[in-house]
C-alpha cells in the first residue's frame, strides 16, 4: 500500500515537471517571436551618417528589426547606391531591407519614422528669404507625400534647417499625419548643453539631466539650466549651485550652445554630422520607447500655449514621453530672465512662421 502511494506521488510530481516545462517553452516560443520591422525614412546626404547607428538598433532597440528608406537627390543617385552596398556588406542582423531611391513616393510608402535630414543649405551671399523659399518648396513636395503615401501613424523627425520652421510647413501640407507625431531636432543642442556642463562640473555625461532648450533651433535657442541636476555621490544636487558662477551659465555657456554648430563648421569644415545623427536617434529612442521616470527631454513640438508660447508654432520644450507620446512637462518656474529668453525666440519663431508663408504664396 505503501509503494503503491509512493508512485502515486512520483507521478504526480513527474506529471507537474513535464507540464510546468512544456508550459516555459510554450511562453519561451513568444518571446522569441520576431518583431516585425519598422520602415524608417530617411532623407539627404548628412543622414548616411545616421543609416548604420538605425541598423544597429540605437533608434529603436536591439530588438526591433528595420527596413531602411534612403530618399535623395537625383545628382547622388550613384552615391545613394553606394551606401546600399555598404548596408548589405555591414550584414546588421537588425536590417531587413533598404529601399534606396530618388523617387519622393516610392522613398514614403508604408514608413513608420521619417526622419527629415535632407534640405538646401544657405549658401554665401544668399538672402534668408531665398533659402526659405527653396526649403518651403522642398517640404512641401515631402509633405505631400508623407501624407499619401506614409503609414498613418507615421511619427516625423525635422533636422534639416529652419527646423522649427520646415516642420510647420510640413505639418501644413500633411494635414491627415496627427500634430503631436511631427517634431524638430533640438535633442542635439540639448545634448550640447549637457556635455558642457559635464566639462565644467568634471563630471559624466549620464549624471546630468534635466536641462531644457526653449524655442527655436538658431543662435536665438535659449539654453536652460534652472531645474538641471546632477547626481552625486551625495545624491542629486542643482547644476546652478554646483557650478556656482551664475556669470559664466548666463553668458559663455548660453553662447557655446548657441553656436556650437558654428564652431563645428570652423573646426571640421563639415557641418555636425555625427553628433546631429546621434541625437536623432535619441530624440526617436525617447519618442518611441520613453523617457526614464523624473527625466526630460527637449523636442521641438507644436504649441499649445505652454508656458505663454504662441500656439501654433513649433518650439522647443521639455518634455516627457511614455508609450510613443510625448508631453510638455508642465509648471516649471520660469524667472525674468529665462522669460525674455523665451520669448526673443519666439519672437524669431513668428517672424520665420510670416516668411514662409509668404513664400508659399
Amino acid at each position: 500500500m505503501d509503494c503503491l502511494l509512493l508512485l502515486q506521488q512520483i507521478l504526480v510530481v513527474l506529471f507537474t515537471v513535464v507540464f510546468f516545462w512544456k508550459l516555459i517553452k510554450y511562453m519561451w516560443s513568444f518571446t522569441n517571436i520576431e518583431k516585425e520591422p519598422v520602415r524608417v525614412l530617411v532623407t539627404g546626404q548628412i543622414g548616411y551618417a545616421i543609416v548604420p547607428m538605425i541598423a544597429r538598433g540605437a533608434m529603436l532597440g536591439p530588438d526591433r528589426p528595420v527596413i531602411l528608406h534612403m530618399l535623395d537627390i537625383e545628382p547622388a543617385a550613384e552615391a545613394l547606391k553606394g551606401v546600399k552596398m555598404e548596408l548589405i556588406d555591414a550584414a546588421f542582423p537588425l536590417l531587413k531591407g533598404v529601399v534606396a531611391t530618388t523617387d519622393v513616393v516610392e522613398a514614403c510608402k508604408d514608413v513608420n519614422i521619417a526622419v527629415m535630414i535632407g534640405g538646401f543649405p544657405r549658401k554665401e551671399g544668399m538672402e534668408r528669404k531665398g533659402v526659405m523659399s527653396k526649403n518651403v518648396s522642398i517640404y512641401k513636395a515631402q509633405a505631400s507625400a508623407l501624407e499619401e503615401h506614409a503609414a498613418s501613424d507615421c511619427k516625423v523627425l525635422v533636422v534639416a534647417n529652419p527646423a522649427n520652421t520646415n516642420a510647420l510647413i510640413l505639418k501644413e501640407f500633411a494635414p491627415s499625419i496627427p500634430e503631436k507625431n511631427i517634431t524638430c531636432l533640438t535633442r542635439l543642442d540639448h545634448n550640447r548643453a549637457l556635455g558642457q556642463i559635464s566639462e565644467r562640473l568634471n563630471v559624466h555625461v549620464g549624471d546630468v539631466k534635466n536641462v531644457i532648450i526653449w524655442g527655436n533651433h538658431s543662435s536665438t535657442q535659449y539654453p536652460d539650466v534652472n531645474h538641471a541636476i546632477v547626481t552625486t555621490g551625495n545624491g542629486e544636487k542643482p547644476v546652478r549651485e554646483l557650478v556656482a558662477d551664475d556669470r559664466w551659465l548666463q553668458t559663455e555657456f548660453i553662447t557655446t550652445v548657441q553656436q556650437r554648430g558654428a564652431a563645428i563648421i570652423k573646426a571640421r569644415k563639415l557641418s555636425s554630422a555625427l553628433s546631429a545623427a546621434s541625437s536623432a536617434c535619441d530624440h526617436i529612442r525617447d519618442w518611441v520607447l520613453g523617457t526614464p521616470k523624473g527625466t526630460w527631454v527637449s523636442m521641438g513640438v507644436y504649441s499649445d500655449g505652454s508656458y505663454g508660447i504662441q500656439p501654433g508654432l513649433i518650439y522647443s520644450f521639455p518634455v516627457a514621453c511614455a508609450k510613443g507620446e510625448w508631453s510638455i512637462v508642465q509648471g516649471l518656474k520660469i524667472d525674468e530672465f529665462s522669460r525674455a529668453k523665451m520669448d526673443a525666440t519666439a519672437e524669431e519663431l513668428i517672424e520665420e512662421k510670416s516668411l514662409a508663408h509668404s513664400c508659399l504664396n
